[in-house]
């Protein structure tokens, strides 16, 4: 598998067109940035991205798993929610920003990774199994996915996709998108 700009381009549009979180997202996107960094945002808000990391999966993320991932957050005092979020945005690094997140109830460094993605679209990516798996096939990635990514695989898969996102002359957000989609294509994603 290559990632092309031809096949990041095709792969993007087919995730615009058939995804049905993508209008959510792309507004999220759009208005998350600039209000998570200046606190401006609700329990909800922040609620939403951790159920949005789970449920971009349509069912195919064990629930057991995804409930427990969502009550634990909901765990958090807002408070403690909204200083985190805050040292994130303040941080100087993505580990340190992660280091900020990973100390809430609920938030693994991929949740956390969520978190980066729509503090600054532009500059993190969120990580998964899916992704990672696409980037391997690529050959983006040596080692299969660690299950789960701690912060020194997530500061690696970041320093990929922004390299390939780089090269491509492509932002975060597309290739998101096209990672997404090209998931079934992925040796890894075949059983």
């Amino acid at each position: 598998m290559e990632l092309s700009h031809s096949t990041v381009d095709r792969r993007a549009a087919e995730y615009r067109d058939r995804e049905p979180l993508y209008p959510v997202e792309r507004d999220a996107i759009e208005t998350m940035p600039a209000a998570l960094s200046a606190g401006e945002f609700g329990r909800r808000d922040a609620q939403w991205i951790v159920r949005w990391y789970y449920r971009r999966f349509l069912g195919e993320y064990p629930d057991r798993e995804r409930r427990e991932g969502e009550t634990r957050f909901r765990e958090n005092g807002f408070d403690e929610v909204r200083a985190a979020i805050a040292d994130a945005a303040g941080a100087d690094d993505a580990g340190e920003a992660l280091g900020a997140l990973v100390a809430l109830e609920g938030v693994d460094v991929p949740v956390a990774s969520a978190f980066l993605f729509f503090l600054d679209p532009e500059a993190y990516l969120v990580v998964g199994e899916r992704e990672w798996a696409v980037l391997r096939a690529a050959g983006e990635l040596e080692e299969p996915y660690p299950d789960p990514p701690d912060v020194d695989d997530y500061l690696a898969y970041l320093r990929t996709v922004r390299s390939v996102a780089d090269r491509l002359d492509r932002g975060l957000p597309t290739l998101y998108r096209a990672l997404w989609r090209l998931w079934g294509a992925a040796p890894e994603s075949q059983g």
